[in-house]
């Protein structure tokens, strides 16, 4: 099956999206199918990748990392139709997701739509009101939906939204899958611990992702420095970088955590795992993902998770032990970490319960089912190709 994958954020720029491309992609590969990835060409460079076609772009006037690229760019569409696609799976209803569908029309071939975000929750990256912002990016996603022949979903609190929005387009449930993490190294988790400030036994709490205003770390921070006063060894490491960063640096002096807290900067997703297996909790403060990578990647790794109440992080954890759900205030929060880490049995079990949830993420599992739904919708075109067509009625004789 040849299957193309267009998206308007890509490496090296480092968010889920980017991550859950590169995962399918690198899990159909393996499966023996033939994948293009059409994604944006950026600055300062991108990697060197094998079936990765980059389109030329401007910065994002509103996010310096990113780049919006040109759907326009000469000679796009000559380049696409030479690689004969099966199926074009967009992973955006805007740019690059626009090419996709009108590829995927002239060639007669299904489009694949992958919702990845809640789109209103994004809107202060636009200028203008911000209500008017919203309402319009979520209309325009779901026009878009409404022209895929599928609309993916990480999660089915997100299906249940886009049924409340009117998509009428076919849904299915596909979360990107997360890998087991390779093991580390003693030396190397306590050289990392001795870096990030806690020592062999101290509590290192750990959140994984950009430092955007959507992720909500300034709640993370007024709710660390309540564990702070509980925990005084404690220490948090914010493994990311983004436009919010001198910020919440700001925010930590003014809390008094400025000796408590390590900005790691940006970190190669590869070396991200050896965070996860170097912390003793994982910390999930955000409320607008659709499926919670980061945290479904601790779990992977063994980390119990205590989140923000949100609907990603109820998909993930509830009817589970795997970690505790606490409301969007700093007090239950820091309560929740601090019982957990004065119970070592209750961590144990909570550790093991997020081995199981994370098992039934694997990559290849997550991948072979949406290989199916590309094969179905593939079987159905082929079965409709193949009806008779009705009789065109002749013209009147005058």
């Amino acid at each position: 099956m040849r299957i193309g994958l267009f998206t308007n954020n890509y490496r090296p720029l480092v968010n889920g999206l980017a991550t859950s491309v590169e995962t399918f992609a690198q899990a159909f590969r393996t499966a023996g199918h033939q994948v293009s990835i059409l994604a944006p060409r950026y600055p300062a460079g991108s990697p060197a990748e094998a079936g990765v076609i980059r389109v030329a772009g401007v910065r994002a006037p509103t996010h310096h990392a990113y780049v919006l690229p040109l759907p326009w760019t000469p000679g796009l569409d000559r380049t696409i139709g030479a690689l004969e696609l099966d199926v074009f799976h967009a992973q955006h209803p805007l740019l690059l997701g626009g090419t996709a569908l009108r590829a995927a029309r002239r060639a007669g071939r299904p489009l694949v739509f992958t919702y990845h975000t809640h789109y209103d929750r994004y809107a202060h990256y636009v200028p203008g009101p911000a209500r008017l912002v919203a309402a319009l990016a979520v209309r325009q996603a779901v026009a878009f939906a409404n022209r895929a022949d599928l609309v993916v979903v990480p999660a089915p609190s997100v299906a249940h939204r886009l049924q409340g929005l009117g998509v009428r387009s076919p849904l299915a449930v596909v979360p990107t899958g997360v890998p087991t993490p390779p093991v580390v190294t003693a030396e190397r988790r306590d050289c990392l611990r001795a870096t990030l400030g806690v020592g062999a036994t101290g509590p290192l709490c750990l959140s994984v992702g950009r430092l955007a205003r959507e992720k909500n770390h300034r709640f993370l921070l007024t709710a660390f420095s309540e564990i702070l006063r509980q925990l005084p060894a404690a220490r948090l490491a914010l493994v990311g970088d983004g436009d919010e960063r001198f910020r919440l640096e700001a925010e930590c002096r003014r809390l008094g955590l400025a000796r408590a807290v390590r900005f790691t900067g940006a970190v190669p997703h590869e070396a991200v795992p050896e965070y996860y297996l170097t912390a003793d909790l994982f910390l999930f403060a955000s409320t607008s993902e659709t499926q919670g990578l980061a945290a479904l990647e601790a779990l992977a790794a063994g980390l119990p998770v205590v989140a923000v109440s949100s609907d990603a992080a109820a998909d993930l954890l509830r009817g589970s032990a795997a970690g505790i759900l606490t409301p969007e205030a700093p007090e239950p929060f820091a309560e929740s970490v601090v019982a957990l880490w004065n119970h070592p049995e209750a961590r144990e079990a909570v550790r093991r319960a997020g081995w199981g949830v994370a098992a039934r993420y694997a990559p290849d599992a997550c991948a072979a089912t949406l290989l199916g739904l590309y094969t179905q919708l593939l079987l159905e075109r082929q079965r409709v190709a193949a009806l008779p067509r009705p009789p065109q009625p002749r013209e009147a004789r005058t």
